[in-house]
């Protein structure tokens, strides 16, 4: 469920900044800050933004407005990793669909 959380925090984060993030940098990030992406519980993720966030996006030559913060903290907090995704589930639909064409 952690990675599912981190690929969340990912998205999010990308859509939030208006570019892609690089993956492997914020990944890298949060295991040197203590946070295992493999791990992430939504206090964890939560605590992540608040407290180390600004400083990979400054090291990335990125930041967020106070508005949109507030707004990624509320998409992060929300998220159930336990649930697909709206991306996940038109993923199985194309491919079900995909499916049924070659049959």
């Amino acid at each position: 469920m952690g990675r599912r959380r981190f690929s969340h925090l990912h998205t999010e984060l990308s859509v939030a900044v208006g570019t892609l993030v690089p993956r492997w940098a914020l990944w890298l990030h949060l295991e040197e800050r203590g946070f295992p992406p493999e791990r992430l519980t939504r206090d964890g993720v939560l605590a992540y933004q608040q407290r180390e966030l600004d400083g990979f996006l400054a090291a990335q030559r990125l930041s967020l407005s106070p508005r949109v913060a507030r707004r990624l903290a509320r998409a992060l907090a929300r998220f159930d990793p336990a649930r697909p995704t709206p991306e996940e589930v038109m993923e199985r639909l194309a491919g079900a669909r995909a499916a049924g064409r070659r049959a």
